[in-house]
Protein backbone atom coordinates (compact mmCIF):
# COMPACT_ATOMS: atom_id res chain seq x y z
CA UNK A 1 0.00 0.00 0.00
CA UNK A 2 3.06 2.47 1.23
CA UNK A 3 4.11 1.72 -2.63
CA UNK A 4 0.95 3.11 -4.23
CA UNK A 5 1.01 6.14 -1.80
CA UNK A 6 4.52 6.74 -3.22
CA UNK A 7 3.43 6.50 -6.80
CA UNK A 8 0.51 9.09 -6.45
CA UNK A 9 2.39 11.44 -4.42
CA UNK A 10 5.49 11.45 -6.99
CA UNK A 11 2.95 11.76 -9.79
CA UNK A 12 0.82 14.74 -8.15
CA UNK A 13 4.79 16.47 -7.84
CA UNK A 14 5.53 15.77 -11.34
CA UNK A 15 2.15 17.44 -12.25
CA UNK A 16 2.31 20.47 -10.32
CA UNK A 17 4.84 23.04 -11.78
CA UNK A 18 7.51 24.10 -8.77
CA UNK A 19 8.43 27.44 -9.13
CA UNK A 20 12.50 27.96 -8.70
CA UNK A 21 13.69 30.68 -6.83
CA UNK A 22 15.36 33.35 -9.21
CA UNK A 23 18.23 35.58 -8.19
CA UNK A 24 19.60 33.33 -5.14
CA UNK A 25 22.40 34.92 -3.32
CA UNK A 26 25.61 33.15 -4.56
CA UNK A 27 24.22 31.86 -7.76
CA UNK A 28 26.30 32.77 -10.70
CA UNK A 29 25.50 33.51 -13.99
CA UNK A 30 27.85 33.73 -17.68
CA UNK A 31 26.18 36.45 -19.65
CA UNK A 32 26.66 37.08 -23.84
CA UNK A 33 25.75 40.06 -25.06
CA UNK A 34 26.36 42.34 -28.14
CA UNK A 35 25.28 45.86 -29.23
CA UNK A 36 25.42 49.11 -31.18
CA UNK A 37 28.08 51.84 -30.43
CA UNK A 38 26.11 54.32 -33.29
CA UNK A 39 23.92 53.51 -35.96
CA UNK A 40 25.60 51.57 -38.61
CA UNK A 41 24.74 48.35 -37.80
CA UNK A 42 27.75 46.30 -39.23
CA UNK A 43 30.79 48.79 -38.39
CA UNK A 44 30.59 49.95 -34.88
CA UNK A 45 29.49 47.25 -32.24
CA UNK A 46 31.00 45.49 -29.23
CA UNK A 47 30.72 41.63 -27.96
CA UNK A 48 31.04 41.06 -24.33
CA UNK A 49 31.19 38.26 -21.90
CA UNK A 50 30.08 38.78 -18.28
CA UNK A 51 30.18 36.65 -15.16
CA UNK A 52 27.63 37.93 -12.55
CA UNK A 53 27.27 36.86 -9.09
CA UNK A 54 24.22 37.20 -7.35
CA UNK A 55 24.41 38.99 -3.90
CA UNK A 56 21.31 40.11 -1.33
CA UNK A 57 18.07 41.53 -2.56
CA UNK A 58 18.30 41.49 -6.28
CA UNK A 59 21.62 42.74 -6.23
CA UNK A 60 24.95 41.33 -7.98
CA UNK A 61 28.90 41.71 -9.04
CA UNK A 62 29.60 42.10 -12.56
CA UNK A 63 33.05 40.59 -13.78
CA UNK A 64 33.48 41.59 -17.70
CA UNK A 65 35.23 41.24 -21.39
CA UNK A 66 34.66 43.46 -23.47
CA UNK A 67 35.99 43.74 -27.13
CA UNK A 68 34.78 46.79 -28.99
CA UNK A 69 34.85 47.65 -32.84
CA UNK A 70 34.47 51.09 -34.61
CA UNK A 71 35.44 52.04 -38.09
CA UNK A 72 36.36 56.08 -39.17
CA UNK A 73 36.42 57.48 -42.60
CA UNK A 74 39.49 58.78 -44.39
CA UNK A 75 39.40 59.56 -47.41
CA UNK A 76 38.32 56.36 -49.43
CA UNK A 77 39.12 53.61 -46.94
CA UNK A 78 38.26 52.93 -43.00
CA UNK A 79 40.44 52.87 -40.34
CA UNK A 80 39.53 50.37 -37.34
CA UNK A 81 39.50 51.39 -33.91
CA UNK A 82 39.42 48.70 -31.50
CA UNK A 83 39.03 48.57 -27.35
CA UNK A 84 39.58 45.46 -25.41
CA UNK A 85 38.53 45.95 -21.96
CA UNK A 86 38.11 44.57 -18.73
CA UNK A 87 35.24 45.68 -16.05
CA UNK A 88 34.30 45.24 -12.64
CA UNK A 89 31.37 46.34 -10.86
CA UNK A 90 27.96 46.41 -8.94
CA UNK A 91 24.08 46.26 -10.36
CA UNK A 92 21.59 47.20 -7.90
CA UNK A 93 17.89 46.29 -8.51
CA UNK A 94 15.81 49.05 -8.76
CA UNK A 95 12.31 47.57 -9.80
CA UNK A 96 10.82 43.78 -9.96
CA UNK A 97 7.35 41.82 -9.88
CA UNK A 98 7.00 39.67 -6.39
CA UNK A 99 8.65 36.37 -8.55
CA UNK A 100 11.38 38.57 -9.98
CA UNK A 101 10.09 38.03 -13.86
CA UNK A 102 11.09 40.99 -14.55
CA UNK A 103 13.55 43.05 -13.12
CA UNK A 104 15.43 46.66 -13.89
CA UNK A 105 18.49 47.04 -12.73
CA UNK A 106 21.09 50.39 -12.86
CA UNK A 107 24.91 49.04 -12.26
CA UNK A 108 28.37 51.06 -11.90
CA UNK A 109 31.64 49.62 -13.50
CA UNK A 110 34.92 50.28 -13.47
CA UNK A 111 36.97 49.77 -17.06
CA UNK A 112 40.52 49.47 -17.55
CA UNK A 113 42.29 48.01 -21.12
CA UNK A 114 43.79 48.54 -24.08
CA UNK A 115 42.48 50.36 -27.72
CA UNK A 116 44.54 50.33 -30.79
CA UNK A 117 44.30 52.55 -34.11
CA UNK A 118 44.37 50.74 -37.36
CA UNK A 119 46.16 47.85 -35.54
CA UNK A 120 49.01 50.00 -34.65
CA UNK A 121 50.16 50.88 -38.18
CA UNK A 122 50.95 54.72 -38.24
CA UNK A 123 51.56 54.56 -41.96
CA UNK A 124 48.87 54.79 -44.46
CA UNK A 125 48.28 54.10 -47.96
CA UNK A 126 48.78 57.85 -48.99
CA UNK A 127 52.00 58.13 -47.30
CA UNK A 128 49.79 60.13 -44.19
CA UNK A 129 50.81 59.53 -40.89
CA UNK A 130 47.62 58.56 -38.10
CA UNK A 131 49.08 60.90 -35.06
CA UNK A 132 46.96 59.02 -32.48
CA UNK A 133 48.73 56.27 -30.42
CA UNK A 134 47.31 53.18 -29.31
CA UNK A 135 46.97 53.90 -25.47
CA UNK A 136 46.31 51.57 -21.91
CA UNK A 137 42.59 52.88 -21.32
CA UNK A 138 40.30 53.58 -18.07
CA UNK A 139 37.44 55.22 -16.85
CA UNK A 140 33.84 54.38 -15.20
CA UNK A 141 30.67 52.95 -16.89
CA UNK A 142 27.20 53.12 -16.14
CA UNK A 143 24.59 50.33 -16.93
CA UNK A 144 20.48 50.33 -17.18
CA UNK A 145 19.44 46.98 -17.80
CA UNK A 146 16.24 45.29 -18.15
CA UNK A 147 16.06 41.66 -17.75
CA UNK A 148 13.06 38.82 -18.24
CA UNK A 149 13.57 35.63 -17.17
CA UNK A 150 12.72 32.99 -20.34
CA UNK A 151 13.36 30.22 -18.08
CA UNK A 152 14.13 29.28 -14.31
CA UNK A 153 18.09 29.73 -15.79
CA UNK A 154 18.16 31.81 -18.58
CA UNK A 155 17.57 35.41 -18.77
CA UNK A 156 16.83 37.54 -21.46
CA UNK A 157 18.81 41.29 -20.98
CA UNK A 158 18.56 44.14 -22.77
CA UNK A 159 20.23 47.43 -21.99
CA UNK A 160 21.72 50.23 -22.08
CA UNK A 161 25.53 51.27 -21.17
CA UNK A 162 27.65 54.19 -20.86
CA UNK A 163 31.48 54.44 -20.47
CA UNK A 164 33.95 57.32 -19.65
CA UNK A 165 37.28 56.35 -20.73
CA UNK A 166 40.67 58.70 -19.76
CA UNK A 167 43.96 57.59 -21.53
CA UNK A 168 42.33 57.38 -24.80
CA UNK A 169 42.89 59.81 -28.04
CA UNK A 170 39.25 58.73 -29.35
CA UNK A 171 35.98 59.64 -27.82
CA UNK A 172 35.97 60.09 -23.85
CA UNK A 173 32.01 59.33 -23.83
CA UNK A 174 30.99 55.90 -25.79
CA UNK A 175 27.34 55.37 -25.23
CA UNK A 176 25.73 51.85 -26.95
CA UNK A 177 22.55 49.44 -26.27
CA UNK A 178 22.74 46.03 -26.44
CA UNK A 179 21.20 42.66 -25.60
CA UNK A 180 22.14 39.59 -24.02
CA UNK A 181 21.36 36.08 -22.93
CA UNK A 182 22.05 35.01 -19.56
CA UNK A 183 22.61 31.23 -18.31
CA UNK A 184 22.48 30.90 -14.35
CA UNK A 185 23.92 27.64 -12.71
Amino acid sequence: MIKYILAVMLALLDIAAVQAQRMVPGQKGLEVSAGLLSKKVTDDYYVNLTLTINGKAGNYWLYGAEYTHQLTDYRDVRIPLETYTGAFGYSFLILSDARKTFTLNAGVTATGGYETINRSEALLYDGSRILDKDHFVYGAGGRLSFETYLSDRLVLVLQGRTKALWGTDLKQFRPSAGIGLRFNF
